[in-house]
């Protein structure tokens, strides 16, 4: 239809009265028009891994829990391809109404040797291609081989991460650059965000978590600096009292709004209008992992939508 026939036939439909752009706005449904939500959340399989589950039971934990998005790990799904194919992951995310948002590798892409880092880069390239097939967009990049020795230079980083960045393009995967707090490097919001943009690259994206923050001492009021494209996933989680930040370790993490972290805040500090942030249970507390699976992915789902509420 031309624009003489498209007005002749709104004309038609409302008794001839003709309607501007803005009252043909005003009378859309508010469905249409509203803002999608803040969060949308998945299971990290890290949460259940201590149960030794294997791939196909963590997937039907989560989504008996509730759960349509998940966090895999690599070396869960690559066992799990030894003896099925990539077909048989997508059929099986798709009976369980399950979405891959996001997985978690360790391939060493970031470090000084070059005969390690060109395996990274490999492994790494050869991840982002069996996520592809699955319709998983991110993969997680830390600085592994590069947290014991601190001193990396942030200029070469940024070099290696436009270098898988770059994958990315080719895969539709894109690598979330994570800060790990207990790391030499690469532990404070600071160096990630400067490692991002000195990469020069549109995709770069970063992966934060409300425990690794806190270990590294990077403040949450520091967040809104990111800007909105930076963060797609935010891996959420907690932290006690005891022990210290500067002992405290992975296993210490608990449920959200269990601890004294600020997660209300962080929350609200993420929190864009027009987007949804995937929010990640990541645990590796050793208490959980001695109970029910699927009670603890339970729990965890019920006290994230918890303190997201009102945010």
């Amino acid at each position: 239809m031309n624009r003489r026939q498209t007005l002749a036939a709104i004309a038609a439909t409302t008794g001839g009265a003709a309607m501007s752009p803005s009252t043909l706005l005003a009378t859309t449904p508010v469905s249409l028009v509203k803002d999608p939500p803040p969060f949308t959340f998945a299971l990290n399989v890290s949460t259940i891994r201590g149960q030794n589950l294997g791939f196909v039971k963590e997937l039907e934990v989560a989504s008996k829990a509730g759960f349509r998005s998940v966090e895999i790990w690599m070396n869960s799904f690559q066992e799990y391809l030894k003896t099925h194919t990539v077909a048989d992951v997508r059929n099986l995310l798709g009976d369980l109404g399950l979405k891959v948002e996001n997985a978690i590798g360790f391939a060493q892409w970031i470090v000084d040797d070059e005969t390690t880092r060109t395996k990274g880069v490999e492994q790494l390239r050869q991840e982002m291609e069996l996520l592809a097939q699955i319709g998983c967009k991110r993969t997680a990049a830390p600085p592994m081989g590069a947290t014991q020795q601190p001193g990396l230079d942030l200029n070469k980083a940024a070099e290696r991460y436009r270098t898988i960045l770059e994958l990315g393009d080719k895969t539709g995967v894109v690598p979330q650059l994570e800060l790990w707090g207990g790391s030499k490097n690469l532990n404070k919001l600071s160096e990630v965000m400067y490692v991002a943009i000195q990469s020069g690259h549109p995709s770069a994206r970063v992966l934060l978590d409300i425990y690794h923050l806190y270990k590294g001492g990077t403040s949450p009021a520091s967040l809104p600096l990111v800007g909105k494209p930076g963060i797609e996933v935010f891996h959420l989680n907690d932290y006690p009292t005891n022990p210290p930040r500067e002992t405290i370790v992975d296993a210490d993490r608990i449920y959200p709004g269990d601890g004294v972290g600020p997660v209300h805040e962080t929350l609200r500090q993420l929190k864009t209008p027009g987007k949804t942030i995937v929010l990640s249970l990541e645990l590796f507390n050793k208490t959980y992992y001695a109970q029910d699976a699927l009670a603890v992915a339970k729990t965890g789902l019920e006290k994230m939508k918890k303190v997201a509420e009102g945010v």
